[in-house]
């Protein structure tokens, strides 16, 4: 896996930006960071501007965009899976236990790839409430979008899964894809055992319909 590039926002009178300018200067120089490109704000405030940042120092690593002072140790292991999808339903945890919907939104639209990465926070039995609430939030935004169609095959899958909620959540977000490929999944879960994921699949089968 290629070593991510990396860009800091700092200042000239911040007290932590050194530090922070240090530790990923180490990271370059044990080849975790491919690349660092440096920009003080005060000279370049427009970089600032066109990022929507208001703090320094900011940093972003591969996709992923951290405001605040990070250690060294954490710096390295965001860079660590900045390509993996796993590194990708991480940070998109991160984002929306944060209350950072709209900067999770704001990668989709970036790259509607990264919608992917939301797929193993939906399958995670554990993940807390509002965190998937914060999921559903973003794949109602992006229904019937192709990034979501692209997804139908897993969601499918999800579809399938032992626990009731991920596969009630499955038939809804299939349902939102608006694709005729979601019919068979969803028909399939008419005749689930869970009374709930019954009622969801036939309200998933009456959005394809839309």
């Amino acid at each position: 896996m290629p070593a991510p590039d990396a860009l800091l926002l700092i200042s000239t009178h911040c007290p932590h930006c050194p530090a922070q300018l240090a530790a990923l200067a180490d990271l370059v120089k044990q080849g975790v960071i491919g690349r660092l490109t440096v920009v003080n704000v005060e000279a370049h405030p427009e970089e600032a501007a066109a990022l929507g940042v208001r703090s320094v120092p900011w940093v972003r690593l591969g996709r992923f965009e951290f405001a605040g002072v990070m250690g060294k140790a954490e710096l390295a292991a965001w860079a660590g899976k900045a390509d993996s999808e796993a590194g990708l339903a991480d940070y998109f945890h991160l984002l929306l236990k944060e209350g950072r919907i709209a900067d999770a939104r704001a990668l989709i639209e970036r790259d509607p790839a990264t919608l992917a990465g939301l797929l193993p926070i939906v399958a995670n039995v554990d993940a807390s409430l509002n965190v998937r609430l914060g999921v559903g939030a973003l794949l109602e935004d992006f229904a019937g979008s192709a990034a979501l169609r692209a997804q139908i095959p897993r969601l499918g899958e999800l579809s399938q899964h032992p626990d009731p909620r991920i596969r009630a959540d499955a038939c809804y977000y299939l349902g939102l894809s608006g694709d005729p490929q979601a019919r068979p999944w969803i028909e399939a879960r008419r005749d689930d055992p869970d009374a709930d994921v019954r009622e969801i699949a036939a309200e998933a089968l009456e959005a394809l319909e839309r």
